[in-house]
């Protein structure tokens, strides 16, 4: 590491011209892709990568999506040695070769300049349909890779001197039960990393080669030094933090205790990360690919450290990282599936790492947030009858689990996930029910379901919708419907989720947390989401909060007096409604004696 030699001005204009090249990678994918799961709910990310594999500029993308984008690279330059130049593009999904899990394809653009890959374009997408062996992108219960089904592509070019390689279309075309649809969102994953390729070449036009070379190891400097100062403000400290996921009928009865192992050192301003002490991989698609794990437990650090941290193999020069060799977590051994890599226990990793830096004392770390892929943000399909019966799979992303509490601020209600953590787009009701045959019957956020504390978790939300026009199969893959998100520093655990089958007379059924269910005419599905845990003592919450937080419907007069201990007087309805603090007062000094 070194001092800057570019001047500190030229640094940050190049920076924001990089960030500003991400975005509108971003723009590009979400305007001209067509799936809903990418052009409404944004279930993908755009990075640069520096042409020897070093991440650059991720922007604004998902948590679970940026770590490991080098290791693709890094691959694709592997597997084509001597053969890479411009015009190429590659397509990579191998979970076993950084990427996440299948579902996510890679579109890799190398970017010359000069004669020299000085960078690589990144975006990667979450695909409705890959090929699986049912209609969804995720397979839980997948025994292994076979059973999965998925087209997998370990750093395949697609394209060379920008034209596509015919073979590789049509076997996607024969595989995917919706081809023109994912053809629609491969152009626009490939077109936002031309658009990256022309920019940067723009931009290396602009300010010459030897100056963009000289800023790359500036910005990582740069970004190290600041993830020094960070670290250098940390107690030292051993921080242990367990989880547990959900139970699989008959598969896993007690689900997976996860563990997460954590050595802040302020002296040498390292953060040692030991996931090795976690379960062998299983006959499931629950094990986490090292990418999908890796990312969520650098995501919960950086969600715990102070500052608004640049995010690249600068700032990632500061964590160091044990993993078993053959464990679901970060180390799965082919040919166990990774279906589900960035969701499930790739959640229960960012709880698990954020909560344990609470353990250093009140102001440090966060609360868990909700989490599963419940019944709105199912993988649906069948036939439209509206369109002749043509065929549809489609993610949903229509409801949203709470969001976990800071020392600082309340948690967000379009939380989503953990590996998401606000990031994605909540689909339209309006746009969904125009492309599917369902229709949404309510949308609700649940009153009392948030985790109390000084900041509260966010309520959790409960969504109910029904077929149109011929039956919807919905796949169910969630996680979030036993252990509850937990609060920390004295706050309060969130709600966990639910899913319920809607008969024609109205009755609910529970159904599993994991589940697929075909919904015929005059039925109905019905999911709550899981909501965020509190942070620090609900007694010490202001008590105008409190009073908000009732006006608002999110929490009840009688959670406010039980829980929170404020009293109020007077009438929601006829906007009478105020704290009595004298017996707000004497009511919290009452539970604090009780304790």
């Amino acid at each position: 590491m070194t001092a800057t030699t570019l001047d500190p001005v030229l640094l940050s204009v190049i920076a924001n011209r990089l960030d500003g090249i991400v975005r509108e990678m971003t723009n590009t994918l979400l305007r001209a892709a067509r799936s809903a799961v990418i052009s409404s709910a944004r279930d993908f990310s755009c990075c640069l990568v520096t042409g020897d594999d070093r991440l650059l500029a991720p922007a604004e993308g998902l948590p679970v999506h940026i770590f490991g984008c080098h290791i693709q690279t890094a691959n694709m330059r592997r597997y084509h040695a001597g053969d890479i130049r411009p015009g190429d593009a590659y397509l990579d999904n191998d979970p076993y070769g950084g990427n996440t899990h299948p579902a996510d394809h890679t579109f890799m653009v190398p970017v010359f300049w000069e004669g020299e890959h000085l960078f690589t374009s990144v975006a990667k997408c979450h695909m409705a349909d890959i090929g699986n062996s049912i209609p969804s992108s995720y397979f839980v219960l997948a025994r292994d890779v076979y059973h999965e089904g998925a087209l997998v592509f370990p750093g395949v070019r697609v394209q060379r001197d920008r034209r596509n390689v015919e073979d590789i279309m049509r076997m996607c075309r024969a595989r995917i039960r919706v081809p023109d649809q994912w053809y629609g969102d491969y152009l626009a994953g490939l077109g936002a990393a031309r658009v990256a390729e022309r920019r940067l070449e723009e931009l290396c036009a602009k300010y010459g080669g030897a100056t963009i070379r000289a800023f790359i190891e500036d910005w990582f400097d740069y970004s190290e030094r600041r993830m020094i100062d960070n670290i250098r403000r940390l107690p030292k400290a051993r921080l242990v933090n367990k989880g547990r996921s959900d139970p699989l009928e008959g598969i896993l009865p007690d689900g997976l205790e996860l563990t997460v192992k954590l050595a802040i050192d302020p002296d040498e301003a390292m953060i040692h990360v030991d996931l090795s002490d976690n379960p062998p991989c299983v006959p499931t698609g629950l094990n986490t690919s090292v990418g999908a794990a890796t990312s969520a437990v650098v995501g919960a650090i950086f969600n715990a450290l102070e500052g608004d941290l640049p995010r690249n193999a600068g700032s990632f020069r500061r964590l160091r990282f044990t993993y078993a060799e053959e464990s679901v977590v970060a180390a799965p051994r082919f040919p166990h599936s990774c279906s589900v890599a960035t969701t499930n226990v790739s959640e229960r990793l960012v709880n698990i790492t954020q909560s344990a830096f609470a353990q250093l004392g009140d102001g440090h770390g966060l609360s868990e947030g909700g989490t599963g892929l419940g019944a709105g943000m199912a993988v649906i399909s069948g036939h439209d009858h509206r369109r002749g019966g043509a065929p549809f799979v489609n993610r949903m992303m229509l409801s949203t689990n709470g969001g976990p509490a800071s020392p600082v601020a309340d948690g967000w209600v379009n939380y989503a996930i953990p590996v998401i953590a606000g990031l994605m787009y909540r689909d339209s009701i309006e746009v969904d029910e125009l492309k599917h045959p369902i229709r949404v019957r309510s949308l609700r956020l649940v009153q009392d379901s948030a985790g109390a504390g000084r900041r509260r978790g966010a309520p959790a939300q409960e969504i109910e919708y029904t077929p149109t026009g011929g039956d919807v199969t919905a796949v169910i893959s969630c996680d979030g419907q036993h252990a509850p998100p937990r609060g920390v520093v004295g706050g309060r655990d969130g709600t966990p989720g639910a899913t319920w089958r809607i008969g024609r007379n109205g009755e609910p059924a529970r159904l599993p947390n994991v589940t697929t269910v075909t919904l015929h005419e005059g039925e109905g599905l019905r999911g709550r989401d899981s909501a965020g845990g509190g942070y620090g003592d609900p007694l010490t919450r202001e008590t105008a909060r409190v009073l908000h937080d009732v006006l608002e419907g999110w929490e009840s007069m009688q959670k406010a007096h039980d829980v929170y201990g404020v009293v109020l007087t007077g009438r929601i309805d006829d906007e009478t409604l105020a704290v009595d603090e004298a017996a707000t007062q004497a009511r919290r000094d009452a539970l604090r004696g009780a304790r």
